[in-house]
């Protein structure tokens, strides 16, 4: 599909699709926000206009860099609204694209991008803010698990979040930037 196409098409689908439903009103608490913001994920979702540089086979559009920018540029003129799962769209999920097991990427994938399953972000720690060369948290291995011990501040969607991503340290010994463990964390346990 050429760019233009494609920006004709994705700017045609936001004009019948941005309706009052999913527009955020100024007297909404935080908890209806996200649930507005979850509603249009799922449908960008549906639609396939979310995860545009993804992979078609996790639920991707598998678009281009180009095509990237000008989805970008079209959801910011439709002043479309902000999606719910901003962690696991901008970190998670590329992460997991990038460094994960098939495994790891057939589980979460597709949930990321449908707003199912939301993450929040464990780094930012009393002392350390977010200098992640200074975290305190040890994430000490124990069998097939880590086991977990520290203090996280300022975990955006946290009490709504299914899953969180977090940095912690498996050495105090080593260099601080070369003993940094990156998690996935299901926030129930």
């Amino acid at each position: 599909m050429s760019d233009e196409s494609f920006r004709a098409e994705l700017r045609a689908w936001l004009a019948a699709n941005i309706i009052d439903e999913f527009r955020e009103k100024r007297h909404m608490t935080f908890q209806e926000k996200v649930a507005v913001r979850r509603a249009w994920q799922k449908k960008l979702f549906e639609a396939g206009w979310i995860g545009i540089g993804w992979p078609e086979e996790y639920g991707g559009r598998g678009a281009h860099l180009m095509q990237e920018a000008i989805y970008n540029e079209e959801i910011a003129r439709a002043q479309a609204l902000a999606t719910a799962n901003v962690i696991g769209l901008n970190m998670a999920g590329p992460t997991i694209l990038a460094v994960g097991t098939p495994q790891q990427k057939a589980r979460y994938l597709s949930k990321i991008l449908s707003g199912e399953e939301i993450w929040c972000q464990g780094f930012s720690e009393p002392n350390a803010g977010s200098d992640v060369a200074s975290l305190q948290t040890r994430a000490v291995r124990e069998g097939d698990h880590f086991v977990v011990n520290g203090q996280k501040v300022w975990t955006s969607y946290g009490y709504v979040a299914g899953f969180c991503i977090l940095r912690g340290r498996t050495d105090f010994e080593g260099p601080k930037h070369r003993v940094l463990i990156y998690l996935i964390v299901d926030m129930k346990s």
